[in-house]
Order: C-alpha cells, then sequence, then structure tokens
C-alpha cells in the first residue's frame, strides 16, 4: 500500500495522526500533516483507511 497527500491543501486538523499516529505526524509549525511512513505494513491499513474516511480536507489517499 502506498499513501500520499497533498499537503498544500491540508488543513492541519491532525486526525489523520490521532487515527493512524504509525504513519502520520501533524507540524504545528505550518499546520499540515507529515507523512512518517508512504508505504506503511499492511497491519496499518484499518487505520490508514479511517484516516482517509476521517480527513476534513480529503487530501490523503490509499494505493492499493
Amino acid at each position: 500500500m502506498k499513501v500520499t497527500v497533498d499537503t498544500s491543501l491540508c488543513i492541519g486538523s491532525g486526525t489523520c495522526a490521532l487515527t493512524a499516529p504509525a504513519v502520520f505526524d501533524h507540524d504545528p509549525d505550518v499546520a499540515e500533516v507529515v507523512v512518517l511512513d508512504n508505504s506503511p505494513p499492511d497491519s496499518e491499513r484499518e487505520a490508514v483507511e479511517l484516516a482517509v474516511k476521517s480527513c476534513p480536507a480529503a487530501v490523503i489517499r490509499l494505493l492499493k
């Protein structure tokens, strides 16, 4: 699985970092997501899928 984020459209809610902390972090200085692992293991799939669904700006994409 591959995770991509359009950081230019990120609103910095931090929902992804709360939902999938092994994959995402939040940079409060620029108010946007930081991808910690753009190719996370399958064990993170459920958390990443929830982060995709929960993103208020809909900027996270999961490629299979």
